[in-house]
């Protein structure tokens, strides 16, 4: 898997101590991709991934999706399906505020994948959520158009572009 060029979160929460905000450390390596960043995308999803495949099917120009299902830890809302299609409409990563399955899968991918766990179950489709909404969870909040970098160290947030 191709790495992109992602400052390390390290060397950000260093040199821009009063721009990033630091995500709690609950989050797992699920992707293809250890390391990515881009301007954030938001969604706030219940049992529902429907607006999840809704916005991979898009263009994603080298976005981050953050997907808050609530910290849900009963179904998964993205899987190895979304994650090819994540990664062939040119998203560059997904954090997952709840679970996500297809582990083997999505470690195929070239995308960046963060979640709390892993979970068998699929989430319903009844086409329910909300787009380009603040989320706040993780300690932080996240709002559209921030730039978020991950890494194995973690994920931190910004208002603006950053290294």
């Amino acid at each position: 898997m191709t790495q992109n060029k992602t400052p390390a979160t390290t060397d950000l929460s260093d040199a821009f101590p009063a721009l990033v905000r630091h995500v709690q450390p609950l989050f797992r390596d699920y992707g293809g991709r250890s390391s990515f960043c881009g301007p954030v995308a938001t969604l706030r999803v219940p049992d529902d991934n429907s607006k999840v495949r809704a916005a991979v099917e898009t263009p994603g120009h080298g976005r981050v999706l953050v997907v808050d299902a609530g910290a849900a830890m009963e179904y998964a809302v993205f899987g190895g399906n979304l994650g090819k299609l994540a990664e062939e409409n040119g998203w560059a990563g997904v954090v997952v505020n709840g679970c996500v399955r297809d582990a083997a899968e999505l470690r195929l991918c070239d995308i960046g994948v963060k979640a709390l766990a892993t979970h068998p179950k699929r989430s319903d489709k009844r086409g329910i959520g909300e787009a380009d909404l603040v989320l706040r969870f993780a300690g932080v909040t996240i709002s559209p158009g921030d730039y978020l970098y991950a890494d194995e160290d973690g994920i931190v947030v910004s208002a603006e572009k950053l290294g």
